[in-house]
């Protein structure tokens, strides 16, 4: 069975944002914002899982016409997202209008990678054993945006994650923001919070701090990763997947935690700047890094 260097699996939904100049539908999630940035780099073996109703397959032809090699586990609905910014891009109001079926170990007998990224967009969207399964054949990374989401009457309200203790355990890589991090430890100390989700089996948990860096954690050493300051703030939608495909992107190449988490950083400035996914090259990310102004965090 061939493996795979990156396997992203998560639902493509499709996304209302609204904003206070316009209102916009595109697809979404994080399995799209990660499949069209990465298709950027061309030196990589990536392969996308992804799950949708049949009304949406024209964003999969889309991907794969821009040679992104996916597989579709077909579903009843696709995830339809409503997302409402205000004037501070930090801030958004969600709601859910419909839901697609959660994945199964099924789907993923004959896929094999050595890296995992489940791109959970809700609680329910992968089972444990179906992590459990995927973990016994790569490292296993996860965004904990979607875990701490749960929708009831369309809305959607923060949760703590349910069963995070046995699901922990199996996670190489985590990525938390600072209110994500909080839900999941109790702690708003960045240091204790990170050494908390490390003694529940994390190895690098990169806590993302908007505008002012982030920070990464792999049990000996806290990372202090910058923040490249954006020319403008377009939309912030799909910075936090732009950021784990770039940091995963070059752990994947063999990168140390510091170069990757810089990349990442730079990448998800680039974004920002625009509506819609990442499209730059390794050029332009490698030139922010070098000539941005950069704001590192505080410890």
């Amino acid at each position: 069975m061939h493996k795979h260097d990156l396997c992203c699996v998560g639902h493509i939904t499709l996304d209302k944002v609204v904003t206070p100049k316009r209102t916009v539908h595109m697809p979404g999630g994080t399995a799209f914002y990660f499949s069209q940035a990465i298709r950027h780099f061309d030196d990589i073996d990536y392969f996308l899982v992804t799950s949708l109703a049949e009304s949406e397959m024209r964003v999969v032809d889309d991907l794969r016409s821009k040679g992104v090699d996916t597989q579709v586990i077909p579903s009843r609905n696709s995830v339809y997202f409503e997302n409402i910014y205000g004037e501070n891009q930090d801030n958004r109001t969600q709601r859910v209008l419909a839901k697609a079926d959660p994945f199964s170990i099924d789907g993923f007998k004959d896929v094999d990678a050595k890296i995992f990224l489940l791109g959970a967009l809700l609680a329910d969207d992968f089972p444990l054993e179906l992590l459990e399964f995927l973990s016994t054949k790569g490292l296993i990374a996860v965004d904990s945006q979607g875990y701490l989401r749960e929708v009831r009457d369309q809305n959607v309200y923060p949760i703590d994650w349910k069963n995070k203790l046995e699901t922990l355990k199996h996670v190489h890589i985590l990525k938390v923001n600072e209110l994500e991090m909080e839900v999941l430890t109790g702690s708003s100390d960045i240091k204790q919070a990170a050494q908390q989700l490390y003694d529940w089996g994390v190895k690098e948990v990169l806590v993302t701090l908007g505008s002012i860096g982030s920070v990464i954690y792999d049990g000996k050493e806290f990372y202090k990763i910058p923040a490249y300051k954006p020319t403008e703030v377009v939309d912030a939608t799909g910075c936090g997947d732009t950021y784990v495909t770039g940091y995963l992107y070059k752990r994947a190449k063999g990168a140390g935690i510091e170069e990757a988490g810089k990349f990442a950083a730079a990448m998800a400035t680039i974004k920002i700047e625009g509506s819609g996914p990442f499209c730059g090259t390794k050029e332009d990310v490698e030139r922010r890094i070098n000539t941005a102004e950069n704001i590192f965090p505080e410890l």
